[in-house]
Order: C-alpha cells, then sequence, then structure tokens
C-alpha cells in the first residue's frame, strides 16, 4: 500500500468516525449512527482521491 492510499483511507476512517459519532450523540439509534459512520467513509474515498490525488 502507498502512502498515499494509507492517508486517503485514514482520512477517510477518521471522517467516518467523526460523522457516526455525531449522528449517535444526536439521539439515533447505534445502527443508524454506523450506517452514516460508513456511508460517508465510502463516499469520502473518491472525494479525498480527488482533492489530495
Amino acid at each position: 500500500m502507498t502512502q498515499h492510499t494509507a492517508i486517503i483511507l485514514l482520512a477517510a476512517f477518521v471522517i467516518g468516525l467523526v460523522v457516526g459519532g455525531l449522528t449517535f450523540l444526536s439521539g439515533n439509534p447505534s445502527a443508524s449512527a454506523v450506517l452514516a459512520g460508513l456511508l460517508s467513509a465510502g463516499g469520502g474515498v473518491p472525494v479525498l482521491r480527488t482533492l489530495i490525488g
């Protein structure tokens, strides 16, 4: 794995944690918070690849 890929995946992971945590703290169930975190992390990878690439 290249350094570029590692940075993008790490940033996507952090974004997913933040979104999932904020979703959970807003009072939504755990399952929807996990889903929101996964979707934001997955959706963030192409955007981060374009921005950092």
